[in-house]
């Protein structure tokens, strides 16, 4: 795709469409707007700084903004919070970055058919400080919640700590209104009704809108799940001699059949060596712990204190010792608080340094974690002596599937990367390591992500891979939904779509 130069027309347009003052062209703007938490090429930032970042107020703003985009065939990059891990709001192409932080409003909380409709922009966290007062919230509840935004959780479809009892947001969004890359406004949902959760009319488009990283549109409505606020939280660690004990203490659990279980998240042994010397992240175990589980149970009190003294009595007998209120009920509490940390001092090679860090993010079966996990140390391994900047975090397995017997989970490992240390060949070097890491889950069955997104360089050219057959089909809906490939160029291998 050819791009244009911003010259001085363009930029009068759109402060004719948003205002002069949501129009931003400073340095700082742009160069803020560039970043993710996520292992950035610091050595090539100027590559991805947007030409003008826009923030409008209206989905007819959105629309006025698509519409100049299509003329002129300029890159347009949605951006919400900007706490993805994917690069989703990278401008890989520069052009416009449409910044809807501006639509932060509840439009309606609907107490008797539960249900809210907000502007995309909101902040997780103040929704749900907002619906407290009514005895409801909306259980969508990644670890960026603080800083998270209800449409980049849609963009990513992301995932919930508390999936296993209320669901992910595919599960939460109910409809939504969406700004097609030509500007035209459409509403999309499980039927005709913003409010239905079931529909057998037509394609089920919701989730076609959903995890699409910004290349078929841009959110400017949604309505979400209400619930109500739950009598009775509690939440459980327990240690374990070594990883297979726990491993298999995690399918007792997940397959227990309690209603109220809302999260199993297993820790590995390099987990528990890693936060063993980061005293500030988590209260360090006795050495005979070698394997955390972290569960938590939500619901009416009685349900609650039922499925609690049958949860500790499933991981006693399979090898696990209660790890004491204090870390159990301190970390699950404090379980969103680093996410907004963007560096992690680490000891590296007797050396203390400033690192970021990086997870992949697969979704795995459970009988094929013990493999997976063996083989993604094994890659750390190798870089870490080899380029000396990695450094290897640990994993987590997280229960992955809303209200099921929990066959998959969502595998995650940590890696620590010294950012400052980055130049082409160590860029090169993390880049291929993030793909030997993707073909192992793609191996055993598994997918690239379960909730950020494969549209990073070292997994994104997989993506054809996985989809199989699927692939030509997202190439025909990218093409007729977006036909001069404004909308997020660069991601998810879609300029395939434009090839011929």
């Amino acid at each position: 795709m050819r791009v244009l130069p911003l010259g001085d027309s363009v930029i009068d347009e759109l402060r004719a469409i948003v205002g002069s003052e949501y129009v931003l062209i400073d340095k700082p703007s742009r160069y803020n707007r560039t970043r993710v938490p996520a292992p950035f090429p610091v050595h090539r930032w100027s590559d991805y700084v947007p030409d003008v970042v826009v923030l409008p107020g209206t989905a007819e703003e959105v629309s006025e903004i698509l519409k100049l985009a299509n003329r002129f065939k300029i890159p347009i990059v949605p951006r919400a919070g900007g706490t993805g891990l994917a690069d989703g709001a990278v401008p890989l192409r520069k052009g416009i970055l449409v910044d809807i932080k501006r639509m932060n409003k509840i439009l309606e909380i609907d107490l008797e058919d539960r249900a809210v409709t907000v502007q995309p922009g909101i902040n997780m966290l103040k929704l749900n400080e907002e619906l407290k007062k009514y005895g409801v919230f909306y259980p969508d509840d990644p670890a960026s919640y603080p800083c998270s935004i209800v449409a980049g959780r849609i963009g990513t479809s992301g995932f919930s700590l508390i999936s296993s009892r209320y669901g992910h947001t595919r599960d939460l969004v109910m409809s939504m209104q969406v700004v097609l890359p030509t500007g035209e406004i459409i509403e999309v949902g499980d039927g005709g009704g913003r409010k239905l959760r079931k529909s057998s009319t037509g394609f089920q488009l919701k989730h076609l809108f959903m995890g699409h990283q910004g290349t078929l549109g841009i959110c400017t409505e949604a309505t979400l799940e209400l619930v109500p606020r739950p009598e009775a939280e509690f939440a459980a660690f327990f240690g374990y001699r070594d990883f297979e004990a726990a491993y298999k203490s995690t399918g007792a659990m997940t397959k227990s059949g309690l209603a109220t279980l809302a999260a199993v998240v297993l820790f590995d042994e390099k987990k528990i060596q890693y936060l063993r010397r980061d005293d500030e992240a988590y209260i360090p175990q006795p050495k005979t712990v070698n394997s955390v589980i972290a569960t938590a149970l939500y619901g009416v009190e009685d349900e609650v204190r039922a499925a609690g003294k049958r949860l500790l009595r499933i991981a006693k007998d399979t090898g696990g010792k209660y790890l004491g209120d204090e870390v159990s009920q301190g970390d699950w509490a404090s379980r969103h608080d680093r996410y907004a940390t963007p560096l992690h001092g680490r000891l590296l090679n007797g050396q203390v340094v400033p690192m970021c860090w990086h997870c992949e993010d697969s979704a795995i079966n459970y009988s094929v974690i013990p493999k997976v996990k063996k083989e993604w140390h094994a890659i750390a391994e190798r870089y870490i002596k080899k380029y000396e900047i990695f450094d290897d975090w640990g994993c987590f397995f997280y229960t992955n599937a809303a209200y099921k017997p929990w066959g998959d989970y969502l595998a995650e490992i940590d890696i620590g990367i010294w950012e400052q240390r980055l130049n082409e060949e160590t860029w090169r070097a993390w880049v291929e390591c993030k793909r030997e890491v993707t073909k192992v889950a793609l191996k055993y069955g598994g997918s690239i992500t379960a909730c950020h997104g494969s549209t990073r360089e070292g997994d994104a050219e997989l993506v054809p891979v996985e989809m199989k057959g699927g692939f030509e089909v997202m190439k025909r809906i990218k093409l007729a939904l977006d036909p001069n490939n404004i909308m997020n160029p660069g991601k998810n291998m879609l300029d395939k779509a434009y090839e011929d």
